[in-house]
């Protein structure tokens, strides 16, 4: 039996609603039934998810890689066919804007983005063409992104991109051998491997060094792109102003904190919880954004619950 992500504000485990970033997740597979079982699963690298709630952007033509190379984070002038990359966009101060998972098949480039971002990424990218030899479309009707079976990557695949003419046949060989998961297991995964997500983990004054993104989604030794300088500048020059960071919560309260939830260090507001999952061997965690200067040993709390840290961005 399936449980579907709908209007519903609690969801019980997990926060993957706020006032900054609605619903990202709605329509999907929530949990098939047996949420320790999914995600030991995934864990083992034997389950598959539906992501087709994600939209799928396509950007084709000769020169698509040369243009996605100038104006993303990551370095895909040379991207070989079927090699799976993570990548930003980011605005003329460094703050992150768009954020997507992409795969080339050798005349196509398709991106793999949550779909209440879709258009504005879509309406950049046409904009930022000029007359480069370009075309960007939502294929949303033409291809659909699985989470396939295997370990859990950098970038929290494997992915498959799969002609919706060909998903039904695909789901049935992955449920050959394998078991069908949802949100809460993909998403509880993420927090454990501290993958920070855009609208949950990040705010208007977000930059990737304060969510361990360099030298993953953010290629170090690529030329230019918008935002450069100021990631540049942060890595030799100083220390972002905030940190990304995993927060062990005290599994005897059994209320779960909502995402922007203040996160305090002793009477001081010092961040907010990005999303909070329950973990089947972790209990409750959650990632959060503080500042920087918060002492690492530092017992912090939310909504009175205290909480260690678990440090994924160094403090110095």
């Amino acid at each position: 039996m399936h449980s579907k992500i709908g209007e519903s504000l609690d969801f019980g485990y997990v926060s993957i609603t706020s006032p900054r970033r609605g619903r990202p997740d709605k329509g999907a597979v929530w949990h098939c039934g047996e949420v320790a079982k999914e995600q030991r699963a995934l864990a083992d690298g034997k389950a598959w998810a539906d992501l087709s709630h994600r939209t799928v952007v396509a950007v084709s033509g000769e020169e698509r890689l040369a243009y996605l190379h100038a104006v993303t984070t990551q370095h895909v002038e040379n991207l070989q066919p079927g090699v799976w990359k993570d990548g930003l966009i980011l605005d003329a101060q460094g703050h992150i804007a768009h954020q997507f998972i992409l795969v080339d098949d050798g005349t196509t480039t398709f991106l793999q983005v949550d779909s209440e971002r879709a258009q504005l990424l879509i309406s950049y990218l046409t904009k930022m063409k000029f007359m480069m030899k370009v075309d960007v479309r939502d294929a949303s009707s033409e291809f659909v992104i699985l989470r396939a079976p295997g370990k859990t990557d950098d970038i929290g695949g494997p992915y498959a991109l799969v002609p919706v003419s060909e998903k039904k046949e695909t789901i049935d060989a992955f449920n050959q051998a394998n078991l069908q998961v949802g949100m809460w297991a993909i998403e509880a995964e993420r927090v454990a491997s501290g993958r920070a997500r855009i609208g949950l983990e990040t705010d208007h004054k977000s930059i990737p060094n304060e969510l361990g993104l360099l030298n993953g989604a953010v290629h170090m030794k690529k030329g230019c792109y918008p935002g450069q300088e100021t990631v540049a500048k942060v890595f030799n020059l100083g220390h972002p102003p905030r940190r990304l960071v995993l927060l062990h919560l005290d599994g005897s309260d059994v209320k779960i904190p909502a995402h922007g939830s203040p996160v305090f260090n002793g009477e001081t507001e010092v961040g907010f919880v990005g999303t909070v999952a329950r973990h089947y061997e972790l209990g409750t965690i959650a990632l959060a954004i503080i500042k920087r200067t918060v002492p690492a040993n530092a017992t912090l709390h939310v909504e009175g619950i205290p909480a260690s840290q678990e440090i994924l961005v160094p403090v110095e």
